[in-house]
């Protein structure tokens, strides 16, 4: 199915459990960690510049947030994850929250993983892809930054990244650029595969 973005509106955060939106509408569930870009992602695949909000200090998504898209289909925003300064009560309510989150997959229509493509992914990305697959819904893994890494490096940086998260040859990974554009209506069209 062609999915063409046309209106995105916030619709409200989560802070536990009781605030997850489940009203049988489909959810495009973006993870990723504090820096990886995740608000950019969001914000190119909308072609908005603010609608999820992005910082220059990472951290800042600590709930779980909801953007309907064209009064069809959430993008849900996971709180970042890895954030190296966060305190300890911050990162044990970040591992409730998913936990909670999880615990339903039936409410995950499709997940995109997001990865910095200049490093190998970190332990908390390998937990992220753990969660993901034990889900049992599909996902794909969106490496973000392509325009940092050389076109000469660019299979080698993907290799990399399958690898380390256990993915086997049919899983989805794909490269990505929120800044320049690159692959974001490839990202749209597998959005709306599994948009009905």
């Amino acid at each position: 199915m062609s999915f063409c973005i046309k209106n995105c509106e916030f619709v409200k955060t989560a802070a536990d459990s009781a605030g997850f939106i489940s009203d049988g509408r489909p959810q495009i569930v973006f993870s990723g960690r504090s820096n990886v870009g995740k608000s950019s992602v969001i914000n190119s695949l909308v072609r908005r510049k603010n609608l999820a909000r992005s910082s220059s200090s990472p951290g800042k998504t600590t709930n779980v947030n909801y953007f309907l898209i064209d009064g069809k289909v959430y993008f849900v925003d996971l709180p970042g994850y890895g954030y190296a300064r966060a305190p300890d009560h911050e990162r044990r309510r970040w591992g409730s929250l998913m936990e909670s989150f999880f615990a339903r997959p039936e409410r995950i229509t499709l997940g995109i993983m997001l990865v910095d493509m200049r490093h190998t992914p970190t332990r908390d990305d390998e937990t992220m892809a753990e969660w993901f697959k034990r889900s049992g819904r599909p996902f794909a893994v969106v490496a973000n930054k392509s325009d940092k890494v050389k076109r000469a490096q660019t299979d080698e940086r993907l290799a990399d990244i399958r690898g380390t998260l256990a993915l086997g040859d049919g899983a989805r990974v794909m490269e990505f650029s929120a800044e320049k554009g690159v692959n974001r209506d490839a990202l749209t069209a597998v959005i709306g595969e599994y948009i009905q």
